[in-house]
């Protein structure tokens, strides 16, 4: 059995957490903050029979963080329906079953929820636990590429396209000529597979085609339908603060590893800078990535990892005061050197910026000018890769199934998410017009 004692690493962030028995999944969850929503279930176990009949069968808990709530949604569901775990109410009642169905085959296909998988012509997302979360999944896809959620088509605009949310209306397109309606069903059914992009948890392909859109419309003069392309841009930032991955079998429970984690680190600097670290106990890694929308709202953020654990605590977030243009390489300039001229602040042993090789051109630069010798590397992405500073690419490789470069990816991901969340705040306070 479980003791509460195990739940002192699970990280307080969003993700999916799975109760194993002989490495099978018999629960999945999904959480907003993994750490409380386990420890409610130790609690639980005290009054339900079922809480406490899960825990007895349980073996150890696997935990899966994510970038966001809504990934952990999504993954929450492919896992259940993957593995059909014992305890999940979904799979021991069938009226419990609910689906996402976008029906495809239809002239304007339409998106709402259904209790089980009743046809072959359809596509369905799911199961999800609740009419709830679904409901409140579909209003926010809603926002950010509009759709019809009616099941016949008449003659009048529908009420949701006169808020935007049903745009263009099908009963309206059915009214038009037929150029027009030809090129309004267009639009309807692109709107369609950018809902699909984003349940598949490809969210980033549709943050491209929105921005390549603004600032096509920002080049034309174009500020109305620009503040539209914005403003699904920060609801889908809302929603997705980045990809991660969708398999359950590339997470690694770092804190059983931590031993190999930091032999590997210590590899890696040794190998790659000449740095002994093999009589240290821990190695801090410090990890800065830039966030800003057309250098508006521009912030900066820095996450610390010790021996492959979140420091919280040292996180830190930087609002940009001295670059007006829109440069990241000059934000990141601002932000490394504020941190750096910060001596109260434990040094790390490795600086990681998110980035390629700009980015540590930039970082090796604040460095030098403040005549520091860290080791610094960038990690850029598609694919995902380690840069370093006046070196050639492949100077050190590193195994991309080893836990220090899972290790990094966690870093890049998780500055990435604290510097956008910081990003959205400011936002949310002023909105700015392109």
């Amino acid at each position: 059995m479980i003791k509460r004692d195990h739940l002192a690493t699970i990280p307080h962030q969003p993700g999916v957490y799975l109760f194993m028995h002989r490495n099978t999944p018999i629960y999945i969850g999904k959480a907003t903050h993994l750490k409380s929503r386990i420890i409610s279930h130790f609690y639980q176990k005290k009054v339900n029979p079922k809480e406490k009949l899960i825990f007895q069968n349980t073996d150890h808990i696997r935990v899966i963080p994510m970038m966001s709530d809504f990934e952990a949604l999504l993954l929450e569901a492919k896992l259940i329906k993957k593995y059909e775990p014992k305890y999940n109410v979904v799979w021991k009642d069938n009226k419990s079953y609910l689906y996402i169905k976008i029906t495809i085959h239809e002239q304007y296909p339409k998106i709402f929820s259904t209790r089980k998988e009743n046809d072959g012509e359809s596509l369905y997302f799911g199961p999800f636990g609740s009419s709830r979360k679904v409901e409140k999944l579909i209003r926010e896809l809603r926002k950010i590429s509009p759709f019809c959620t009616q099941k016949k088509i008449s003659k009048y605009p529908c009420f949701y396209s006169k808020i935007g949310l049903c745009s263009p209306c099908p009963n309206s397109v059915e009214q038009k000529r037929d150029a027009e309606r030809g090129l309004s069903k267009k639009i309807y059914r692109a709107n369609i597979r950018r809902v699909i992009t984003i349940l598949k948890g490809k969210g980033e392909n549709v943050q491209k085609e929105l921005e390549k859109k603004m600032n096509a419309y920002k080049k034309r003069e174009d500020y109305e339908a620009g503040i539209m392309m914005r403003d699904k841009l920060f609801f889908l930032h809302e929603l997705f603060s980045e990809k991660s991955f969708d398999d359950v079998d590339i997470y690694e429970n770092i804190e059983k590893n931590q031993k190999k984690l930091f032999e590997e680190t210590a590899h890696f600097l040794k190998k790659a800078f000449d740095k002994n670290m093999i009589d240290r106990q821990h190695i801090k890694i410090e990890c800065f990535d830039i966030s800003n929308l057309f250098g508006k709202e521009a912030v900066g953020s820095m996450v610390t990892f010790i021996n492959g654990i979140p420091q919280k605590n040292q996180y830190r977030r930087f609002k940009i005061k001295t670059v007006s243009r829109i440069s990241d390489i000059h934000m990141l300039k601002e932000v490394l050197s504020r941190r750096f001229k910060r001596a109260e602040w434990e040094f790390p042993h490795l600086i990681v910026v998110d980035g390629g090789a700009p980015q540590v051109r930039a970082a090796g630069e604040v460095l030098h000018s403040l005549h520091l010798d860290i080791p610094l590397i960038g990690f850029a992405k598609n694919p995902d890769r380690i840069v370093y500073p006046n070196r050639h690419k492949d100077f050190f490789s590193t195994q991309k199934d080893s836990l220090f470069f899972r290790e990094l990816i966690r870093l890049r991901n998780e500055s990435h998410r604290f510097a956008k969340k910081y990003h959205l705040l400011m936002r949310k306070k002023k909105l700015i017009p392109i």
